[in-house]
């Protein structure tokens, strides 16, 4: 098929090369613009640009798609159909009526459950026991257009969004070019209303861990803010990373250390407690919370701040 790919990240990137391993005559790419990165700052390409460049595709940055002069391109291109993946714009009505069958999305959840910008960290979060992958029908609505295709995989207890990511990418890939494959085939299901929730963005004013709440409630949104924006908390005026915890049984005043032991740093919580494993302060590496409380003093009794 003719096809023009939208997308940006990583996740979009492993769907693109999977379409072009396929066969599929790839028209153009959309990507969003060079963004600054890093501790320089430079700007730095997509995953998605770096991929089409090193391929020989046509790449298309536009910072808006609103008025008809950023459609010319898409419109040039002449596609049968346009792939959607993490593209991050919205695309207008007018653009997703430029392809001839119109658009697909390769959308990270069993939709309708997480419609939205972050359906794998909010799968964690609520402690979801399956999640997947949803080709569905793009239309003007956010993550609401008719199903093509779904697959779901299990969420494990030591998945977080970034192992859960990297499944996701991969089943992403395998379903689109399946798609694609079958497109005029597959039959077309609108989504039940029921079910329906929505995957808020991740903002960093969600990663401070709240003390007074369940210790599982807790290890969940450890293990949903990896790689971003990470769990924090802080202790004698120090902020902290928590890169790893577990909950465990145990009681006492929340936020007050119970126990420092092989483990590592025992915490208590509204319920249960959570076993701090892997932290990082500010200007550090990453280290097992044995390796970390050889440079900070810590004593069961001491507390950590509590958040709202």
């Amino acid at each position: 098929m003719k096809i023009i790919f939208a997308g940006t990240p990583a996740f979009a990137a492993e769907a693109l090369a999977a379409i072009l391993a396929a066969g599929h005559d790839v028209g153009l790419v959309l990507t969003q613009p060079d963004r600054p990165a890093g501790r320089g700052m430079k700007l730095q390409a997509s995953a998605v640009k770096q991929f089409a460049e090193s391929h020989g595709l046509p790449v298309y940055q536009p910072a808006r798609l609103k008025d008809s002069a950023s459609h010319e391109p898409i419109r040039a291109a002449a596609a049968e159909v346009m792939v959607v993946a993490a593209y991050g714009l919205i695309l207008p009505q007018a653009v997703l009526d430029l392809p001839v069958s119109g658009c697909i999305n390769i959308h990270a959840s069993l939709l309708p459950r997480w419609r939205g910008a972050a359906p794998i960290q909010r799968a964690i979060l609520a402690g979801d026991r399956q999640t997947g992958v949803t080709i569905m029908q793009m239309d003007a609505g956010l993550d609401t257009g008719a199903m093509l295709l779904q697959r779901a995989i299990a969420i494990t207890p030591i998945d977080t969004a970034a192992t859960l990511h990297d499944k996701l990418a991969g089943l992403g890939a395998k379903l689109v070019v399946e798609a694609l494959g079958r497109f005029h085939e597959l039959p077309s299901v609108a989504q039940p209303s029921e079910g329906a929730t929505y995957a808020a963005k991740i903002g960093k004013s969600e990663a401070m861990l709240a003390w007074n709440r369940p210790a599982p409630e807790l290890e969940r949104q450890v293990r949903a803010f990896d790689p971003f924006p990470v769990a924090t908390a802080a202790v004698k005026d120090t902020p902290l990373k928590v890169w790893r915890a577990t909950a465990i049984a145990g009681s006492g005043e929340p936020g007050r250390v119970l126990a420092i032991d092989e483990r590592g740093i025992v915490v208590a919580c509204g319920v249960g407690a959570l076993c701090l494993s892997e932290l990082q302060r500010a200007g550090s590496r990453r280290l097992s919370a044995d390796d970390f409380l050889r440079g900070f003093a810590l004593c069961p009794g001491d507390r950590f701040i509590l958040a709202d």
